[in-house]
């Protein structure tokens, strides 16, 4: 069901299509809203916070461009669910939740499912994790008002970040950011969005 839905959207990279397809969503929020799951939307994961729909991580993590070589940083691990796709793709994954018990959750959950590339940090996220920079791939799953500097500073040449710019309740775009080898900045706006903004400490 979901791999139609994204298809029809134009997501094109079979790895992620395929990735997309095995993960069950069901095993990412509660009990109420497991029927739910494998649609196309948004689900409450608690603490005001949801989980994003399947378009949404297939489209950001295809535009990563991602290798079995990369380490990632993730910017609001949430449920979990975005971190298993990206720990699927690379050789492991760094990931910030800033809401306790949302991490402790996310962290036993990916665990019990086999991920073991994906260490999970209780932290603010807008100050990236500088002792284990530099970064081949930054993803952020929340929004800000501006892109973050200092997750700029921690991406490696030739890396690549997305993240949902602009205020709540107005019009948010995706951004790819890319680093290039001699360190310029390369940024694209490529996609209407609706992220929560992003929570700090």
């Amino acid at each position: 069901m979901i791999e139609d839905q994204i298809l029809k959207i134009g997501i094109q990279d079979k790895q992620v299509l395929e990735i997309i397809n095995s993960i069950d969503r069901q095993k990412f929020v509660s009990e109420e809203y497991a029927q739910a799951a494998n649609a196309e939307g948004l689900l409450p994961i608690g603490h005001g916070q949801t989980i994003s729909q399947p378009f949404i991580v297939a489209f950001m993590t295809d535009n990563l461009k991602m290798d079995t070589s990369h380490k990632v940083l993730e910017i609001g691990t949430g449920s979990g669910y975005q971190s298993a796709v990206l720990a699927s793709l690379s050789h492991h994954v760094h990931t910030i939740e800033v809401i306790d018990e949302l991490a402790k959750k996310a962290s036993l959950r990916l665990e019990k499912f086999g991920y073991n590339n994906v260490t999970v940090h209780i932290a603010d996220g807008y100050n990236g994790l500088p002792d284990e920079a530099p970064f081949d791939r930054i993803i952020v799953t929340a929004a800000s008002e501006e892109v973050p500097e200092t997750l700029i500073g921690q991406l490696s040449e030739g890396g690549i970040m997305i993240l949902p710019i602009g205020k709540q309740f107005e019009i948010q775009y995706l951004w790819l950011i890319k680093k290039e080898m001699d360190g310029t900045i390369i940024r694209e706006k490529i996609l209407p969005v609706r992220f929560l903004p992003i929570v700090r400490k």
